[in-house]
């Protein structure tokens, strides 16, 4: 099943990562308090912190998305950006259920576990490669 559609793996990640910056790491990056209340969070009176740990979080996802852009640009470290978006996906899963388990979260970061599931099994699908070479 790894990389059953590793012939647009380009496309798929291209698309990915004008989807993920567009509705993530901008937003999240740019005005992350905005984007809080968008997906229901509750916003401290002092939000200073909040302001800070949203942009920090803004420029990691940047990071990954640059990765991206640069295999799709290229042709290269596609298994590398690959790579990258299997631990974010899985970490992103665990950071979800660890919220909703507690229930300190919004309903719709619960509802993101499915989204960050179906992602890892589009990233395994479109893997560029039949195994995977650490």
């Amino acid at each position: 099943m790894l990389g059953y559609y590793a012939q647009y793996s380009r496309e798929y990640i291209a698309t990915l990562m004008v989807l993920t910056t567009l509705f993530f790491a901008l937003p999240i990056f740019i005005a992350p308090l905005s984007w809080a209340r968008l997906m229901r969070w509750t916003i401290p009176e002092h939000d200073h912190l909040a302001i800070y740990f949203g942009r920090c979080l803004g420029a990691f996802i940047l990071v990954i998305e640059i990765a991206m852009l640069r295999s799709v640009v290229t042709g290269t470290g596609f298994s590398y950006a690959f790579d990258l978006l299997f631990l974010v996906f899985a970490l992103m899963f665990v950071v979800h259920v660890y919220g909703a388990i507690k229930r300190i979260q919004p309903i719709t970061e619960t509802l993101e576990i499915g989204f960050w599931m179906i992602l890892f099994v589009l990233n395994v699908l479109f893997y560029p490669a039949s195994s995977i070479t650490l």
